[in-house]
Formats: structure tokens, sequence, C-alpha cells
């Protein structure tokens, strides 16, 4: 499955409000910072934004293996369901985690769409979760830099190093005995992993989130 960055007008709005008046800044059209979050979640701003982005993934990560599990696709193996079932409840610890360092500053549970998965199918499932870790992957390493309190940044580098175990093992599942788990479209002639800013994987989670949520400060 291959992530497309649709970075259509109609996308954006989304993430930055739904009566927002977008600008266009080096050919990108962005977000207008002066919309008021009151029709929408915003994530917020400083840490508290950088949190409640990675919260959203997270929600986004753990509502998918959730179903997965509830209604494993047609030949899963053993094997299979026990990495899923640990990625699931990996998912969810950091949701969870995420949502209690926010306390009072959570966004709310969002509403996620599926639609586009054929959960009885073995390569639709793979092949999502595949696009999911990779996202994640690169966006906490791109949100690392945004980071000011560094006890956050300590925490989040625990947990992209457990998306990354994630990713792995993923694409071993989809392409066993090769070389696919750090493959070239995810790990540069550097030895890095791939990075993305919050606009770029706000837009490619969005068909997978019905919910309306502002990123005013992150893009």
């Amino acid at each position: 499955m291959e992530i497309t960055h649709d970075t259509s007008r109609r996308r954006l709005l989304k993430w930055g409000g739904a009566a927002a008046a977008t600008v266009a800044v080096s050919g990108v059209w962005l977000p207008n910072f002066g919309m008021s979050a009151a029709f929408a979640a915003d994530l917020g701003e400083g840490d508290v934004g950088i949190l409640n982005y990675a919260y959203a993934l997270e929600q986004l990560e753990a509502a998918f293996y959730t179903k997965v599990i509830e209604s494993p696709y047609e030949g899963i193996t053993a094997e299979e369901t026990a990495l899923l079932t640990d990625i699931r409840d990996h998912e969810v610890e950091h949701r969870d985690f995420l949502k209690g360092a926010l306390a009072d500053g959570a966004i709310p549970d969002l509403e996620v769409d599926f639609s586009a998965v054929d959960f009885t199918d073995r390569a639709s499932v793979l092949g999502t979760a595949m696009v999911f870790e990779d996202l994640g992957v690169s966006a906490y390493n791109g949100a690392g830099k945004l980071i000011e309190d560094v006890a956050y940044l300590a925490e989040a580098g625990r947990i992209v190093s457990v998306e990354a175990r994630h990713a792995a093992a993923i694409r071993d599942l989809l392409n066993p005995n090769s070389v696919s788990f750090a493959g070239d479209d995810v790990v540069d002639e550097n030895g890095l992993d791939v990075v993305n800013d919050p606009l770029t994987v706000l837009t490619a989670a969005d068909p997978f989130i019905k919910t309306e949520v502002t990123a005013n400060a992150l893009v």
C-alpha cells in the first residue's frame, strides 16, 4: 500500500480548521493560523501540540490493530496472530501513556475510517500496517526536534524505537528472508531513517481519520 501525499486544499482544511482560509507559501497550501478551534479539536502548540500529534497517530494505530485482532484475515497463522497481538498491545500502551501525560490537554477520542482496508485479506491488512508503522517512525523522527522538554524527548525516543521494531517485523511478514526491513525506501545512503514533518504525516493519515482535527501550530 503506497502512501499518497494529497496536499489538496480540501485535505489541509480538515487539519487546519473547517472554516479556515488558506494561504499559499512556496506553492504549498497551508492552513490559516488564525483559525478558531471552536469547531474542531486542536492539537495545541509547543510540547502539548507534539504530544497530541503523537497521541492522534497512536490512536489510529491502536484502533487498527484492535480491529485486526478482532477480525483476523483469512489464513492468519498462529505466529502472525501472536506478533500482531503484541503490536496491538504496544500501540494501546503508547496511546494510553500519551493520554495520561497530556491529562486535561488531550484531544478527544478520534473516529477512524478503515473503509479502504479489507480486513479479510492478508495483503491489505499487512500493507496498511506497513504504511502506519513507516509513517509513525517518520513522524517521531520529524517531531523530535520540536520537543522542548527533554523528558518528553526521551520518552518519544523510546516509543519510536519500538515503532521501528514493528515496522521491521511487518516488512518481514510481507517480504520474508529479504532486506525489506531496512529497504532503500525507509533507510537512506547514510543509514538514517526517513524523516517527515507534521504536514506530510497528517496529510497521509487524513484519509483514515473522520474526526475534524486542527493542527494550526504544527503545520
